[in-house]
């Protein structure tokens, strides 16, 4: 379980593809970090195990279903990801519960700069729209944001210095992919208005 809140940017330090049309992502933290091998890493919102630990370069594997269903496979040597490990007992949670599994991949359509804070507009498949509110919650490659508005089958997020500053959304361009979590809250009500009860039988 995560909360949102970005805790570092990583580097993509080497990519190496494995059997079964898997990846093998090494990633460069902060060389402050200590890690313990099988640890949840959210990478971009993806929540992937620690395979490796090399000092700093810790190591993740992402199977063929991981690859199809976030933006790692974009990824390059030497790209900026965002970072964050599993939220800790008693720690505050400052975001919304994000479990780390992402649900599809949007696109960006538009990037608004006002000033100092931008808003990125985004095109989301349409399964999604139902567990969307306007000034609900919602996991842009793991940075917990609030919707501002939703319009058809695309929705808007405002963006403060900070966030666009510690995190790769400020250097998100037009038609880039982003992984793309709904809050949780918004899937056990749109499963109990479809079927009547929140768990199968």
């Amino acid at each position: 379980m995560f909360t949102g809140l970005v805790e570092a940017l990583g580097k993509v330090d080497e990519l190496l593809p494995e059997p079964n049309n898997s990846l093998r992502l090494r990633i460069a933290v902060p060389s402050d970090w200590q890690g313990t091998l099988g640890e949840s890493v959210a990478i971009n919102g993806c929540c992937l195990t620690v395979v490796d630990l090399a000092g700093p370069v810790w190591s993740f594997q992402a199977g063929s279903e991981t690859l199809s269903k976030t933006n790692l496979g974009d990824l390059r040597t030497g790209s900026p990801v965002n970072l964050e490990r599993a939220l800790p007992s008693g720690a505050r949670l400052g975001g919304h519960f994000v479990q780390g599994h992402v649900d599809a991949t949007g696109t960006v359509e538009q990037v608004l700069k006002e000033g100092e804070w931008t808003t990125l507009w985004f095109k989301v498949p349409g399964i999604l729209l139902p567990q969307m509110v306007s000034k609900g919650s919602i996991a842009v490659d793991g940075v917990s944001l609030t919707i501002v508005q939703i319009e058809g089958d695309r929705f808007s997020v405002a963006l403060i210095p900070h966030t666009l500053a510690v995190t790769t959304l400020g250097r998100r361009n037009p038609s880039d992919r982003v992984n793309l979590e709904t809050d949780i809250l918004g899937k056990y009500v749109q499963r109990l208005l479809e079927t009547g009860t929140p768990i199968a039988r």
